[in-house]
């Protein structure tokens, strides 16, 4: 049996439903199905009462959750050795990073925290898909903590998380744009617009396309960048409009920032496994909370 076969078995009994089980792995639901059906044939039981309406844990489901819980913990805690057996658990940390958090102040912050614990040794990295990915990476062990902004409640439940930062969503507009006058911008007035866009998974764009499905509404992304520092260059360029947190408001002649409507918010938090905690892990989201 393997860690992800637990971390499946785990999800579709937390969220009672092998659709939103599989969305929060980002994961295709056969894969989560399978998962399922490896762990029922190695501990030799049902776990799940299914039906076309419901998922429901048999008794030895109940029974099996605490235990999974616990060796996914361990399992959390056993990877934070990483690859090198003469590193303790409590000094390596693998940090996942979004681009643009500048406000956070990370060199500062950082440099602070190995001077008080010198022995720590940091890797940080950035991941193709943004908050989605800095995520999985958390619920699956390969991250001890990472930052993630715009994604919805339900794709961080199981994690602890505590909030940093909360901003209020703006339009950027080249200057000549018919909107750039305005007191503010209805989002829905920009659905027929060329959009300057980050990639899927980075949670500005999670946030912004789920606002507009859920109103039956589709917008054209023209331009997908990797950094969400760089659209207003984009914008300014002529190659579309952008819908951002206030932090991205660039201060610059050739870019209009407009407060958009609704007031949408954007929340970066800080996520970690919701296992035993680390001590030196725990050191460090402490340090941010207590900085921000």
């Amino acid at each position: 049996m393997e860690t992800n076969h637990l971390l499946s078995f785990v999800a579709v009994a937390e969220e009672l439903s092998f659709t939103r089980a599989a969305q929060r792995l980002h994961m295709v639901q056969s894969t989560v199905s399978a998962a399922i059906k490896t762990v029922e044939r190695e501990v030799g039981r049902s776990l799940f009462v299914r039906s076309t309406r419901s998922v429901e844990l048999t008794a030895a489901g109940r029974e099996l959750l605490p235990v999974a819980r616990r060796l996914l913990a361990d399992v959390d805690e056993l990877r934070s050795l990483g690859n090198d057996p003469g590193v303790p658990l409590r000094d390596r940390l693998r940090i996942g990073l979004l681009t643009n958090l500048e406000r956070l102040e990370l060199p500062s912050l950082l440099g602070a925290f190995r001077r008080q614990h010198p022995q720590v040794e940091l890797w940080l990295q950035t991941l193709p898909r943004g908050s989605t990915d800095v995520v999985a990476g958390v619920r699956a062990g390969r991250l001890d903590l990472g930052f993630s902004g715009g994604l919805p409640a339900a794709a961080m439940r199981g994690l602890r998380k505590h909030r940093l930062i909360e901003e209020p969503f703006t339009v950027l507009l080249p200057p000549e744009h018919r909107l750039a006058d305005r007191a503010s911008v209805p989002i829905t007035e920009l659905v027929d617009e060329p959009f300057v866009e980050l990639p899927r998974g980075f949670g500005t764009r999670v946030l912004l396309d789920g606002w507009l499905r859920r109103r039956g509404l589709r917008r054209h992304v023209a331009v997908e960048v990797p950094d969400l520092a760089t659209v207003p260059d984009f914008v300014a360029a002529g190659l579309g409009v952008a819908v951002v947190p206030m932090l991205v408001s660039p201060g610059r002649a050739d870019v209009v920032a407009v407060p958009a409507t609704p007031k949408l918010r954007w929340e970066l938090f800080v996520v970690t496994a919701a296992g035993r905690g680390q001590p030196v892990r725990d050191a460090l989201v402490d340090e941010l909370l207590r900085r921000v």
